[in-house]
């Protein structure tokens, strides 16, 4: 293959080195998966308006999130069972973005541990925490993270019930796969992987083996993981870790209006509007469509952060037009850790800088956190030529370079 150019080169790097068990986890959502392929198509209907005759020589991309620095608007989001596409993967995503300088956030659902990160690592990361049934499992995960220095929690709203994955329930995705002669040839065809995984310092949820002392062996981990998924969620148990963590609080899967409220006044210090990356609710509208009437909503009270199919630089300048201040990415870095490891976490920050540098300058932006109402846009609808004042129907326009 020729030179990285994007993340899309990453993703089929990504697709070859890894079995279709792991890609199609790391690639896939729920369903027919309508919700995933909404949040890239809307995005890629979006137009950024070109603005000329201004001096973009010097431009700022850094934020605060949460109070703290990031180089570029973007946070490494929470994603499950990363350290199945690169031994140790959590470790080296975190490397990496303490590297770089961005926000990383470690999954409840993670094959490294809290303390394999913390110990890994010098600067703070957050922890996204899914709740569980048993009441102290919750507690002792939170005052893990607290005793790791964590400088925020990700409580993820969305996961009631787990969305149904068709193709992870055809690949017998489990912790460690289940082999079937299907997946045994798949596997055993992926040798790079194979001998990866060899370095690996754990191959199941780091961050469960030592709570669950009646789990013997991992198939009894694995199902009483999917046993606690905790339907009574609501927003007194949201208002119950609020006081238990005394950090920043972040709420993740924010998909409504009055959800932001309610964030709000639980007193969460920021919200994810995130459809799980199409991952849950199949059929949910995109994560930007609903990002505007959200953010006019809240954001003058709390920090919004959008999540749901950033792919390039120019995806990150649409988040922020449309109200976002930041984004959290989980697939691009993905791919990237599947790639090449640290170095492919490295690849695709970098090119999202590299492409969010270029799109400022030709949209005429020199600065993130002033962007006008008209950079981003609808596409213009097409007008008959020579009929002035004339309009059809806009183009259903499609990303098909995606």
């Amino acid at each position: 293959m020729g030179p990285i150019t994007s993340v899309f080169d990453l993703e089929t790097m990504a697709r070859k080195r890894l079995p279709a068990v792991i890609f199609d986890y790391v690639h896939g959502g729920a369903g027919m998966e309508l919700t995933l392929q909404r949040n890239e198509d809307d995005l890629c209907a979006l137009a950024l308006r070109q603005h000329d005759m201004r001096d973009v020589s010097h431009r700022t991309m850094s934020v605060k999130m949460v109070g703290e620095p990031a180089e570029i608007p973007l946070a490494i989001g929470p994603t499950g069972l990363a350290g199945l596409t690169w031994a140790n993967g959590e470790v080296e995503a975190a490397r990496a973005a303490e590297h770089f300088g961005v926000p990383f956030c470690l999954s409840t659902m993670s094959i490294c541990s809290i303390e394999d990160v913390a110990e890994a690592t010098s600067r703070p990361f957050w922890f996204q925490l899914y709740l569980m049934k048993d009441r102290k499992v919750n507690e002792n995960l939170i005052h893990r993270a607290h005793a790791a220095g964590c400088s925020a929690l990700i409580l993820t709203l969305d996961l009631h019930v787990q969305g149904k994955r068709w193709a992870d329930a055809k690949n017998g995705l489990s912790v460690p796969p289940r082999l079937t002669l299907h997946n045994t040839m798949d596997i055993l065809s992926h040798p790079r992987w194979l001998v990866g995984m060899a370095r690996s310092r754990r191959r199941t949820f780091g961050n469960l083996q030592g709570e669950v002392q009646h789990a013997k062996h991992l198939s009894a981990l694995t199902q009483w993981i999917e046993s606690q998924f905790d339907p009574s969620f609501d927003l007194e148990t949201v208002k119950w870790v609020r006081k238990t963590w005394d950090r920043k609080l972040i709420l993740k899967g924010i998909m409504h209006v009055d959800d932001a409220r309610l964030a709000v006044d639980a007193g969460a210090d920021a919200i994810i509007v995130s459809n799980h990356g199409g991952r849950q609710l199949d059929g949910a509208p995109s994560s930007i469509s609903v990002l505007p009437e959200i953010a006019d909503a809240v954001r003058d009270r709390i920090e919004v952060f959008f999540d749901g199919g950033i792919r390039t630089g120019s995806d990150i300048i649409k988040a922020l037009g449309y109200g976002a201040h930041a984004c959290l990415s989980g697939r691009a870095w993905l791919y990237g850790l599947a790639a090449q490891g640290r170095e492919g976490v490295l690849c695709a920050l970098k090119l999202l800088q590299e492409e969010l540098s270029d799109c400022m300058a030709l949209t005429g932006l020199s600065d993130l956190h002033n962007i006008a109402p008209d950079v981003v846009t609808a596409q213009p609808a097409l007008r008959p030529p020579g009929r002035p004042g004339a309009s059809g129907p806009a183009p259903q326009l499609q990303g098909a370079y995606r």
